[in-house]
């Protein structure tokens, strides 16, 4: 974009006004909706849903993205101005897909009841679905029948303004080494292909949930733990003439080599989750967290190497520590926050 500024002696009032103009498009060229952190709320010692709100605005952090549509969480989030990714539980894909005016009805009782008060900007439909992944797997057959349920219903509410993605992870990635011919495997091309085609055609975002921290600690004899933190002194991968200094940037990238090779070029990624955990495991600590989180915020801003410049929307998981969470001891301790509401690595969020 061009921008031509005439000089003229008559008004200082007019050249305040081209220099604010001037700032706002800046803003709107180089910004981003930032960070954002999920809301999670598998825990018996949380904060009430207008205590949760109030620390998101209190911390300025302005975008959510929660898993289900908690009905206190959406009526806590009236007014609140912060930016919202609704999520879809992957236990509901099958009637979303199958049952006549399902979509119809979950989008009336969950998008309609609140909006505008509550600014929806994303419906996530599903959470980490893969025809490989066993914990998930069941349900790959009703995720983009679900989705385009959910589209239609949106359509015919009215709501055009809202997408409609699932959230992905790179676990469906056959190659990401090195990043530049990063591909989907063959086992999941015919389920993953479909879906980006539907993302294209709705001008849709591709949600991608990226743990550096969990490559690292399944391969920590080949992954410096420096390059999963964002602290690596000098390159460690070089693609081509595309440099790497740290994991996350080399699997979004990956990401976005596959996206290219399955008709998806132009499509945005959004990371629907990244984190580190505090406690559970001897990379788990309050200082690696802290370290981790911090560099991203900072990081994200500035794009990666195959996209520099293009700055990545991010949401940081999670926003406590979640005491009822399943699986290892680690998945207990992500928050940013104890459920007293404490900051556990003062860090700013924008």
């Amino acid at each position: 974009m061009a921008l031509v500024i005439f000089s003229s002696k008559r008004s200082k009032p007019l050249m305040a006004a081209i220099f604010l103009l001037l700032g706002l498009l800046m803003s709107t060229m180089t910004g981003i909706q930032a960070i954002g952190v999920c809301y999670g709320t598998l825990g018996d010692n949380l904060p009430s849903a207008p205590e949760v709100v109030q620390l998101y605005q209190s911390s300025g952090i302005n975008n959510m993205r929660i898993f289900d549509p908690n009905p206190a969480t959406l009526e806590a989030l009236r007014q609140s101005g912060i930016r919202l990714i609704l999520g879809v539980p992957n236990d509901d894909l099958q009637a979303l897909a199958l049952i006549p005016n399902a979509a119809t009805d979950w989008i009336q009782s969950n998008v309609l009841t609140y909006t505008p008060d509550v600014d929806i900007w994303c419906i996530a439909v599903g959470n980490e679905v893969s025809p490989t992944n066993a914990p998930t797997s069941q349900f790959a057959d009703y995720l983009l029948p679900a989705m385009k349920n959910i589209q239609s219903a949106l359509l015919v509410a009215g709501l055009t303004q809202i997408k409609v993605s699932t959230a992905s992870f790179p676990q469906l990635l056959g190659s990401s080494f090195p990043p530049s011919q990063g591909s989907f495997s063959d086992g999941v091309s015919s389920f993953i292909n479909p879906i980006i085609s539907f993302l294209v055609e709705n001008d849709s975002p591709f949600l991608a949930n990226i743990y550096p921290y969990f490559s690292y600690t399944g391969d920590s004899q080949d992954i410096p733990l420096p390059y999963a933190l964002f602290t690596a002194p000098g390159v460690v991968v070089q693609d081509g003439n595309l440099q790497y200094q740290n994991l996350f940037d080399a699997t979004l990238d990956a990401i976005y080599a596959a996206l290219e090779r399955s008709g998806g070029a132009d499509l945005q990624i959004v990371v629907s989750e990244s984190g580190w955990p505090s406690e559970g495991d001897p990379a788990a600590t309050v200082e690696n967290a802290r370290t981790y989180y911090s560099n991203l915020i900072n990081h994200v801003k500035g794009g990666t190497p195959s996209r520099p410049g293009q700055a990545v929307e991010t949401y940081l998981f999670a926003m406590f520590d979640e005491n009822q969470k399943a699986g290892l001891e680690t998945e207990k301790h992500f928050g940013l926050f104890s459920p007293s509401q404490q900051s556990k690595y003062q860090i700013a969020f924008n």
